[in-house]
């Protein structure tokens, strides 16, 4: 059965660090786009980054490019997402997806549409407060 774990969630102070991770089981990474997505209270899930299978392109949004790194280790059949200068606005559930697309797979894209994405996790909290 395919699932998708992260972990690696917490409560941080502003400017502090975490690394997300997502680890499948039944999906072999290397061949998904994979994203990661997050939720506040309140407000609609947004995407945050996300890397193209094989030979990786990634993408970041605005709020967090030169902040938050995305990677894959394909030894581990895992992604992780190394968070940087965090801040309060970070705070959100984070959850990582799988897009098992033929159409991105063969252009090596990835996309941050979540309705593109057939796999999720169940999330993990990120809180960031003083």
């Amino acid at each position: 059965q395919a699932q998708l774990v992260e972990s690696g969630g917490g409560l941080v102070q502003p400017g502090g660090s975490l690394r997300l991770t997502c680890a499948a089981s039944g999906l072999p990474l290397d061949y998904y786009a994979i994203g990661w997505f997050r939720q506040a209270p309140g407000k609609e899930r947004e995407a945050v980054s996300c890397i193209s299978s094989g030979n990786p392109n990634t993408k970041y949004a605005d709020s967090v490019k030169g902040r938050f790194t995305i990677t894959r280790d394909s030894t581990k059949n895992t992604v992780y997402l190394q968070m940087n200068s965090l801040q309060p606005e970070d705070t959100a559930v984070y959850f990582c997806a799988a897009d098992r697309s033929t159409h991105t797979r063969l252009l090596g894209l990835c996309v941050f549409s979540a309705s593109e994405y057939d796999y999720w996790g169940q999330g993990t909290q990120v809180t960031v407060s003083s």
